[in-house]
């Protein structure tokens, strides 16, 4: 009873978190990604790209590319226009400027294992192979598996207006054209002195050193432990050392087609991967 009370009164009050609930205007700009597929860095990229002349913290990260599901109602209505927001979520219908951000399925198993045990959710030492069939299956996290989130993404609006897919590899290659890519979505004049200042600001060394300074006051690593950082390896191919064959092998057959068309297997992406991902799916093409 007390429960229901005390959500009444948030609602009233506007201070509940409108997760999927939330009224989107036409102008909103979201970053959607699976968990650990690079999203802080993402967010910290475009942050420091708005807000040029202010320090982007983990302190402040929140208000500048706020999370739906995290901020009230209130904060969010009154966010200044065009709000640029982050979700984990699945496809919504709803969402049409989007950057989607995807990385290795194999990299992001790795990253949210070690992540589960900074949250005390897997103690260490938990074998890695049990985690990856745990991942697979979708279990380990609210937002389904990454095949079902990613997938969802890439056949209902891949080549469709307002959409810009970026791979977190293509971005440690060259953050200032995919930050450029972005830009363009947010209808940013940005020159490219202006794009290296938000990449160097948003270094993965920039990052740590605000991370042991802010860790305890920011909310996803508040009531974490210290002794794992959040900000870790920053960089791709960390399953090669990380995951047995065996392990690699249950990613790779679980999502060997999706993979392929994102260029995550040996086998190049097709010049029509929109197309390719509705034949693996047995979808007729619109």
């Amino acid at each position: 009873m007390l429960r229901k009370l005390t959500h009444g009164i948030k609602y009233l009050l506007e201070r509940d978190a409108p997760g999927r609930s939330l009224f989107i205007y036409v102008d909103d700009v979201f970053i959607v990604s699976y968990p650990k597929s690079g999203n802080t860095w993402v967010r910290f990229l475009i942050a420091n790209l708005l807000h040029s002349e202010d320090p982007v913290t983990f302190l402040n990260i929140e208000q500048i590319v706020p999370d739906p599901d995290l901020q009230s109602r209130r904060f969010l209505k009154h966010c200044r226009h065009p709000r640029v927001m982050k979700s984990h979520h699945p496809f919504d219908p709803r969402y049409k400027r989007v950057v989607c951000l995807v990385r290795d399925p194999r990299d992001v198993a790795v990253s949210q294992y070690h992540f589960q045990i900074k949250r005390g959710v897997l103690q260490t030492g938990h074998p890695v192979e049990d985690f990856v069939r745990d991942f697979v299956a979708g279990t380990v996290s609210p937002y389904g598996s990454w095949g079902q989130n990613v997938g969802s993404w890439l056949i209902a609006r891949h080549k469709t207006p307002d959409f810009v897919l970026l791979r977190y590899e293509d971005l440690m290659r060259d953050a200032v054209e995919g930050l450029a890519q972005v830009a363009s979505l947010l209808n940013i004049p940005a020159d490219r002195s202006r794009l290296e200042k938000a990449v160097q600001f948003s270094s993965a060394d920039r990052m740590r050193a605000m991370e042991k300074e802010q860790a305890g006051q920011w909310a996803s690593t508040r009531e974490t432990r210290k002794d794992i950082p959040f900000i870790r390896a920053a960089q791709s191919g960390e399953w090669k050392v990380t995951l047995s064959p065996n392990a690699a092998a249950l990613i790779e057959r679980a999502w060997g087609g999706l993979m392929r068309v994102l260029g995550y297997l040996s086998e190049p992406a097709p010049a029509d991967a929109h197309q390719t991902i509705l034949d693996l799916l047995g979808i007729a093409s619109r």
